[in-house]
């Protein structure tokens, strides 16, 4: 800027003085168009403003929707702050729960749970959780009337039965006390030198004969009762039996087309029965069972009736009653004489795998799939013991000769004796490191207790005390069955892996 030319120009700002509307006027008269109006009709030919449909927005009507949802709101809080709530943090859970609402939220404390069960119930209404609890009442009430044990009428061949079964039992187990009684007045001395003996013996248990018993696993093994035969069972459908001890194949049984759950001699087998007579009995999974002699490898009977697969068979130690269990949560006693199903016996919520009969032939016992076991009467037909405490199914049931102990084995890899006398879990052995398969006490005086699991092994426990005693370890696989010769020399096992074996006392 130089300094010839002068200051510079000050812009000066237009101050218009009077009323707009008197502006407006006089541009209207001079017929100018408004700015405004001029604006509204663009934007109307541009189809920006619509100005066809008469719509209009009441806002009366939409102040009055908010008001009545501020005045809702008001009386919700008013009702949630009359509501009074329990101060005990489990009673306001229980609650939240019984309306469906999550018990418990992120950072929650029991003060904001307690306010937000108020603000539930202020919402909902306290009838609300009335109902519930009315309703979790009837399904109680509902559920107990459901539990009531009930009986129907039987045919009269189970009543001879039950007679039959009382008398045969009665001297059995009077015979059985006296035996407890000329025990014990052995003296204490030559009892524990006797039970040392023992120990001694089975800690000294070796494998002297391993077989392959087939191409398919091994699910089932069973010693006669002269202790001279052994029968397993297997997957291929196929049963063989054994001689012992030198453990080579006398005979094949062909008959089942699926996997053979168990197979069993007859309590009179080998002794006084003659070869011709039943002297085995063998289930399947497709629901077969299967009689058979010691002179045929064909079945000389079949025992039809059951549908779904049968897990296991057990003879009364009579000889004459058959059982098996079966996977339609029931088990089934069969009277081999009269050719007839006497018994199908429900009370179990899933199959039934095992089933045991006392040693006096009075008593019955079920594991089941449920993971509960049952104590039946066969004089009476209840049930008079409820074993609960396992956390699996239960695989293996058997009594002990001493009248009074039951073992059970099961899927949470434990072993439980149970007190017929007090009517409860006495001990739990943690056994295994796997599914328990098979438990089987000492034949001629229960001694000692023998497991079988899938963690490829079998072990001993001494008995009343059920310390570990000695390890049988050598299958390559799963040990599916276990059982003691009747002159307690034997032990025998069978596995996954295809053989079984045989330990005996060095």
């Amino acid at each position: 800027m130089s300094d010839d030319e002068g200051p510079p120009m000050v812009k000066k700002s237009r101050i218009f003085y009077g009323s707009l509307a008197d502006k407006e006027k006089e541009r209207i008269f001079r017929g100018e168009t408004s700015l405004g109006r001029a604006a509204v009709k663009a934007g109307i030919d541009a189809g920006n403003i619509n100005i066809g449909g008469g719509e209009s927005f009441d806002l009366e009507e939409h102040i009055s929707e908010r008001q009545a949802e501020v005045l809702a709101e008001f009386e919700r809080r008013k009702r949630a702050r009359q509501i009074n709530v329990s101060t005990d943090d489990s009673e306001v859970k229980a609650c939240l729960r019984a309306l469906g609402e999550p018990i418990t939220l992120f950072g929650e404390g029991p003060a904001e749970r307690r306010e937000r069960l108020r603000n539930v119930l202020s919402v909902v209404g306290t009838d609300a959780l009335k109902k519930t609890k009315k309703e979790d009442e009837k399904s109680k009430t509902s559920s107990e009337e459901y539990q009531h044990t009930w009986y129907h009428e039987g045919p009269n061949t189970l009543k001879t039965a039950r007679l039959w079964i009382a008398r045969y039992s009665l001297p059995r187990a009077m015979q059985r006390l006296e035996n407890a009684r000329e025990y014990r007045s052995i003296p204490e001395s030559i009892r524990t030198s006797q039970k040392q003996d023992l120990h001694k013996s089975l800690r000294s248990l070796n494998n002297f004969c391993s077989q392959i018993g087939d191409d398919r696993p091994l699910s089932f093994c069973h010693f006669s009762p002269n202790s001279k035969l052994l029968a397993t069972a297997c997957w291929s459908g196929l049963c063989k039996l054994w001689s012992i001890p030198d453990c080579q194949p006398i005979r094949t049984l062909r008959g089942h087309n699926t996997n053979v759950g168990a197979i069993v001699f007859h309590p009179k087998s080998t002794l006084s029965l003659d070869e011709k007579d039943v002297n085995l009995a063998s289930c399947a999974a497709d629901g077969s069972v299967k009689l058979w002699n010691l002179e045929s490898d064909e079945p000389v009977a079949d025992i039809e009736g059951h549908t779904v697969r049968v897990a296991r068979v057990s003879w009364h130690p009579t000889g004459r009653f058959l059982g098996t269990t079966c996977y339609d949560k029931s088990w089934r006693l069969w009277d081999l004489e009269a050719q007839e199903e006497i018994l199908h016996q429900e009370g179990h919520s899933k199959g039934v795998y095992d089933l045991a009969f006392h040693g006096d032939g009075s008593l019955a016992g079920t594991g089941g799939l449920d993971a509960f076991g049952r104590v039946w009467d066969l004089r009476t037909g209840r049930c008079i013991m409820f074993l609960e405490g396992h956390l699996k199914e239960i695989y293996s049931i058997n009594f002990s000769p001493n009248g009074f102990h039951i073992a059970t084995g099961s899927g949470d890899n434990t072993c439980k004796v149970w007190d017929l006398r007090q009517r409860r879990c006495i001990y739990t052995i943690p056994a295994h490191q796997n599914l328990i398969s098979a438990v089987k006490f000492q034949p001629t005086n229960g001694q000692y207790l023998l497991t079988g699991a899938y963690d490829n092994t079998a072990k001993v426990w001494t008995h009343p005390l059920w310390s570990p005693l000695k390890t049988l370890a050598g299958h390559e696989g799963k040990v599916m069955g276990v059982d003691i010769s009747s002159d307690g020399e034997l032990i025998a096992t069978c596995s996954y892996d295809r053989t079984f074996k045989l330990w005996m006392a060095e």
